[in-house]
C-alpha cells in the first residue's frame, strides 16, 4: 500500500513518488549540500537558482512548478546548453516557512557565488522574503507563479513576474463574467489572512463595479471561520466570486452548495489543481482563472508537445499551470542569458527587460518598457465533475491599477 503523508494544509503527497522526485533532483540538479550532477563541461556552467518549497504548505503548488523548471533545463543541457556551456539548476527548499527561505535564500549565495539568477516561489509573501536578498546580490528574481501586481514596486529594478498579475486575472473574471454569464450581483468570500487572497478580491470588486455589476455583501474569513462567514453572505446574487488559497477550494465550494448557494462560483488560479477536484466530482457550476490550459484537447502544439514531455519525464502524473510556469520561467532566463550574450547577472537583468513575444507554453511572454509583469491573457477553466475543462481565454479590457 503506497503511504500518504498530511501536507500542512495541503491535502495529501504521495510520499513513494516525492523520494523519487528527490532522488531524480539529486541525481540530475545540483542540491546545495547534496550531489553535484554529471553534466557536460562542469568547468563552465551557467548557474541559475531556484527557491521553491518542496514540502509544507505551499508543495502543493511548488513541486509541479520545480518540476517544470527541472525539465526546461534538462531539454536546453541536451541541446548543448546556453552559449555552449551547460547549465545547473541550484535547487533549495523553503519548506513553507518564510524564515526558512530567507535563510537558504542566503545560503544559496553563500555557497554558490556564481549564481547568475533567482527564479521560483508562488506565494506572493514567499516572494518577498527570498527576492530582496537576491536583489541586495545584484541579481533579478524571477517568480514563476506570485501572482501580486505589487510584487515589482516592493523589490524595485530586480523582481521579475513570469506570470500575470492578480489585477489582470481579476479583471478578466469580473468581464467575462459580466459578458458571458450576464452577472449583474455578486457576493464576495475571501481569506483575510493572506496577501494573494484578500488583492485578488479586491482588483475583481473594483472591476466588477466599473463594469456596471453591483457588490450586495462581502465577507471575510479566516481558516477557522468560514462556516460562521458564509452564513452572513447574500445567496440572492448571480455570482459567487471566492478568493480561497488551494487547500481551501474545493472544501469551501462543497460548503457553499451545502448551505444553499446555487450561483456560479468564480475563483482564482489558486482553484487550478485537479488532484483536490477529484475528490469533489460532484461539484459543478465552478470557474476559475487561471495561467494556462493543458488538457489534451488543447490544440495548441507547443502546450501538447510540453504536456508530452512532462508525462514522459514524470510518469503517472499530469502537468498543471504551475508546471507550465516553472518551465516558462527557467526558460525566460536561459533566453535572457542567449540574448546578453552572457551570464553576467546584470546582463541578465537588462536582457530580461527587453524580451518581447517569448513563445512560451502559457502565452506569449513581452515585457513593456519599465514592466516587469508580462503582458498575458488569462485562461477561464471550468469544474467539471472533477475534471478542468477550457471555457474561454480573455484580455482584459482595462485593468485595475496595482
Amino acid at each position: 500500500m503506497i503511504e500518504k503523508q498530511k501536507l500542512h494544509g495541503y491535502g495529501t503527497w504521495n510520499k513513494k513518488f516525492l523520494g523519487y522526485f528527490v532522488l531524480i533532483l539529486c541525481l540530475s540538479l545540483v542540491m546545495l549540500g547534496g550531489v553535484e550532477s554529471v553534466i557536460a563541461d562542469e568547468s563552465l556552467p551557467i548557474e541559475i537558482g531556484a527557491v521553491y518549497n518542496l514540502s509544507g504548505s505551499q508543495a502543493e503548488l511548488d513541486i509541479p512548478s520545480s518540476k517544470g523548471a527541472f525539465l526546461a533545463v534538462e531539454q536546453m543541457n541536451r541541446k548543448g546548453g546556453v552559449l555552449e556551456r551547460p547549465v545547473r539548476l541550484l535547487m533549495v527548499d523553503g519548506e513553507s516557512d518564510v524564515k526558512l527561505v530567507i535563510k537558504k535564500t542566503v545560503e544559496l549565495f553563500e555557497k554558490r557565488p556564481s549564481v547568475s539568477a533567482l527564479m521560483g516561489l508562488s506565494d506572493t509573501d514567499m516572494v518577498l522574503a527570498s527576492a530582496p536578498v537576491a536583489a541586495g546580490k545584484r541579481r533579478i528574481f524571477l517568480t514563476s507563479g506570485a501572482t501580486s501586481p505589487k510584487l515589482p514596486l516592493q523589490v524595485p529594478e530586480y523582481l521579475f513576474l513570469a506570470c500575470f498579475g492578480d489585477n489582470v486575472q481579476a479583471a478578466a473574471g469580473a468581464q467575462w463574467a459580466y459578458q458571458y454569464l450576464s452577472s449583474r450581483t455578486a457576493a464576495i468570500l475571501f481569506n483575510s489572512s493572506q496577501s494573494y487572497t484578500r488583492l485578488l478580491q479586491k482588483y475583481f470588486q473594483t472591476r466588477f463595479q466599473e463594469l456596471g455589476g453591483r457588490i450586495v455583501s462581502r465577507e471575510s474569513y479566516t481558516p477557522d471561520t468560514m462556516s460562521q462567514s458564509i452564513r452572513r453572505l447574500s445567496s440572492t446574487v448571480d455570482l459567487i466570486f471566492f478568493s480561497a488559497m488551494p487547500e481551501e477550494a474545493p472544501g469551501g465550494v462543497a460548503l457553499l452548495r451545502q448551505m444553499g448557494f446555487s450561483a456560479p462560483i468564480l475563483g482564482g488560479d489558486s482553484f487550478d489543481s485537479e488532484d483536490l477536484w477529484q475528490k469533489h466530482k460532484e461539484l459543478d457550476n465552478v470557474f476559475f482563472t487561471t495561467h494556462a490550459y493543458l488538457g489534451p484537447d488543447n490544440p495548441d502544439p507547443q502546450v501538447a508537445a510540453f504536456r508530452e514531455a512532462y508525462v514522459r519525464a514524470y510518469p503517472g502524473t499530469m502537468p498543471n499551470a504551475f508546471a507550465a510556469l516553472g518551465y516558462d520561467a527557467a526558460r525566460l532566463i536561459m533566453e535572457a542569458v542567449v540574448e546578453a550574450g552572457s551570464s553576467d547577472p546584470d546582463d541578465v537583468r537588462r536582457a530580461l527587460s527587453g524580451i518581447r513575444r517569448f513563445q512560451g507554453v502559457t502565452g506569449t511572454i513581452s515585457y513593456p518598457a519599465g514592466n516587469r509583469i508580462p503582458a498575458k491573457s488569462v485562461t477561464i477553466l471550468q469544474i467539471e465533475q472533477g475534471q478542468r475543462r477550457l471555457i474561454s481565454k480573455v484580455l482584459p479590457a482595462r485593468v485595475p491599477p496595482p
